[in-house]
């Protein structure tokens, strides 16, 4: 009896041991695999690492959103391709769950059409690529010094100020002022020129021109101290309107004088630089809100991007283009001396910058 009751007991405890030593330590390797395997599976569906080393959620995990893009001139422009640009860096930083549908060539309206849309709660458009100054009709006083008269030395001077803290307030003052957009980043396409119809050689040829401008008060202010007459055509509308003779002239950057064919009915070109052609891309409050997280942030990066972008191209196009615009048989007038120029436009300078004269002298000192 003794050894039998000592046999049972060292059974008992044998099979105590072993479900201690296997059955606990089995239970708990399965918890620490199965946790390990379940964060292995939501890091998966959540996200994926970038190659600039950030986390980009995946495009399971946020809604599928289609945003309207509108641009006025043709995609082989500077701005078409900076608009390009973006678009493709956005739907790869999202993961493809923002889908950007990008209209060009003014099929959506010229730029004041846009707007109009857009800040009065259309919501058929999301974005555009605008003139910087665009907004200055709208009560944006910030933006309309980026299209006073020979502010800009020249393109340095202008990447200066977008890459300085001024720029991100600047961007941001539509959305402060209540119009409902905000900007997402900067760019430029060149400087702003004058071509016409017939030759001008001087700033005496200017004088009683019908010069095209859009509905912007700092350019038709300029281009009245000129001596010309500041005429509003649409940019759609600026080719029938040179073609038929409503307007003798118009300005844009030499690369959009290209783009849109103007050579042919306004084939004399002088390059006089008045201003640089800054440009923004802008979104609707409405549209940035309904994006998680996420996706302001693939929209930020990429805007970052696009504004590099934009950068290289517009210095390495330009020069291209006025080549061949020679070559193609383009009067091309260089100013050599651009001071009775800069003279015939003080007042226009003083006057829209006394508003905001100490934030327009912070621009000019970073020439």
């Amino acid at each position: 009896m003794k050894k039998r009751g000592l046999s049972a007991l060292m059974l008992a405890a044998i099979a105590a041991l072993s479900l201690t030593a296997c059955g606990g330590t089995a239970k708990n390797n399965t918890a620490t695999e199965t946790t390990t395997a379940a964060a292995a599976t939501t890091t998966a569906a959540a996200g994926e690492t970038t190659k600039g080393g950030e986390t980009k959620e995946a495009s399971s995990t946020d809604p599928q959103v289609t945003l309207v893009y509108a641009e006025v001139n043709p995609l082989d422009t500077i701005v078409g391709k900076t608009d390009q640009a973006f678009k493709e860096k956005v739907e790869e930083l999202s993961g493809g769950s923002i889908k950007i549908d990008l209209q060009a060539s003014g099929v959506l309206g010229a730029e004041n059409d846009v707007l109009d849309n857009m800040l009065g709660g259309g919501g058929t458009i999301d974005m555009s690529r605008i003139s910087a100054f665009a907004l200055t009709s709208y009560g944006a006083n910030k933006s309309k010094l980026l299209s006073i008269p020979y502010t800009f030395a020249g393109r340095d001077h202008y990447w200066k100020f977008v890459k300085s803290d001024l720029a991100p307030e600047f961007l941001m003052e539509p959305h402060d002022i209540g119009l409902g957009v905000r900007g997402l980043f900067y760019g430029e396409e060149g400087f702003r020129h004058f071509f016409s119809k017939k030759p001008i050689n001087s700033i005496d040829d200017i004088k009683g021109l019908k010069i095209r401008v859009s509905s912007d008060p700092v350019m038709t202010g300029m281009v009245s101290a000129l001596g010309a007459n500041a005429t509003v055509v649409s940019m759609n509308e600026l080719y029938s309107a040179l073609q038929t003779g409503v307007v003798d002239a118009a300005e844009q950057p030499i690369a959009n004088y290209k783009g849109n064919a103007f050579q042919e009915v306004a084939p004399n070109l002088i390059l006089d630089g008045h201003t640089l052609g800054a440009i923004q891309v802008i979104i609707t409050d409405a549209s940035w809100d309904k994006l998680t997280e996420n996706q302001q942030k693939a929209m930020t990066e990429a805007a970052k991007y696009a504004s590099e972008f934009n950068q290289k191209l517009s210095q390495d196009n330009e020069k291209e283009v006025l080549d061949g615009l020679k070559a193609a048989g383009v009067n091309v007038v260089e100013v050599k001396d651009i001071t009775p120029w800069q003279e015939a436009c003080k007042d226009v300078i003083a006057e829209n910058t006394k508003e905001n004269a100490d934030l327009y002298q912070k621009i000019l000192d970073m020439k």
